[in-house]
């Protein structure tokens, strides 16, 4: 197809925002990109929690991103802006998105695409640059995780909890994780945790001093803050770092800052999205260097739930606010 005839996509939209039945097929014109960007025809974007607080309206788009859901795709190029020499077009890639990828095409940072791992399908491609880069970024490079750490990630059948299982193994840690139901932790060991909790029917807190004979654990990456707080920063081991990605339990607790002051605790916590171009580009290339090689060696392989046309995007959403999905939930133009 020649990139001059391109005039118009499909794109999925929210009219007005609210449920996911709200989820509905429009068009628009095709983005033209600019100097530093490059045009993909998308083959696959990724769903993330973030599409779907601004599917009602309560996720604000940064400044110059596009409007659009989608925070991850993999796709064609076809074309290049001025400044981009890194790719060809014809090339497959996936990429991070500052938003867009609810669409046939999808403009994007060449400093943002990475190439397709090999052993990794394109539309499973999808589901990796979102969850990746965000837990190398925190697990890595914020929480400096260590051979020999023990790690308690909550919430482990979702993207981010597949991969920062993952990762932590391969790097020689020790991992708990929490899930709800019996299916769930049967997927979280799968992944590689030593310790599947299914909260359920037990406490965090509890099994962690358990199996740590009382000393606590190293790192956290904890997606729901509230309550869940307090005991986080009591459970952690002196020199622990608390990295926080989500507040889904809610953005305010009272933690004894005694724990934080006597066992040199790190609590941080940051969102990938607004970050400069700049920043993920930096990101991306890590990614690519330290992780995609894991792909390539069969050390991950892609946890992918369903696949889903942009028709059915509402579905893909509904069960994404259920939670009973395992891996990632992939749409497809």
């Amino acid at each position: 197809m020649r990139t001059q005839a391109l005039k118009s996509m499909r794109v999925i939209q929210a009219i007005p925002f609210g449920p996911p039945e709200n989820l509905c097929l429009s068009e628009r014109s095709v983005p033209e990109p600019k100097a530093y960007e490059v045009l993909i025809k998308v083959i696959a974007a990724g769903v993330n929690g973030a599409d779907l607080r601004q599917r009602e309206g309560k996720y604000p788009v940064p400044n110059g991103a596009p409007d659009l859901m989608g925070l991850e795709i993999s796709g064609t190029i076809v074309k290049l802006g001025s400044d981009c020499s890194r790719f060809k077009i014809g090339e497959k890639v996936c990429s991070l998105l500052n938003g867009g990828g609810y669409a046939e095409y999808a403009v994007v940072p060449e400093g943002q695409c990475m190439p397709i791992p090999t052993r990794v399908s394109p539309i499973d491609a999808a589901g990796l640059p979102e969850v990746f880069c965000t837990v190398w970024t925190n697990l890595v490079d914020r929480g400096s995780l260590s051979k020999n750490d023990k790690v308690l990630m909550h919430g482990g059948t979702s993207g981010i909890g597949f991969a920062a299982i993952r990762l932590a193994k391969l790097r020689g840690a020790k991992v708990f994780s929490t899930a709800r139901t019996v299916k769930k932790c049967a997927a979280i060991r799968r992944f590689g945790a030593d310790r599947a909790i299914n909260y359920s029917e037990e406490n965090f807190w509890e099994v962690c001093q358990l199996e740590t004979g009382g000393e606590g654990v190293d790192i956290i990456v904890d997606i729901i803050g509230g309550n869940y707080l307090p005991k986080e920063v009591e459970l952690l081991a002196p020199g622990g770092r608390l990295l926080i990605l989500n507040l889904q339990g809610g953005e305010k607790a009272e933690v004894d800052f005694s724990h934080v002051h006597g066992k040199h605790l790190t609590i941080t916590g940051s969102r990938l999205r607004p970050r400069s171009i700049g920043e993920k580009a930096a990101i991306c290339r890590q990614v690519e260097k330290e992780i995609w090689p894991l792909f390539e060696s069969g050390d991950i392989i892609p946890e992918t739930h369903k696949v889903f046309p942009f028709s059915e995007a509402a579905q893909a959403h509904q069960i994404m606010e259920a939670s009973s999905h395992i891996g990632k939930i992939i749409l497809t133009p």
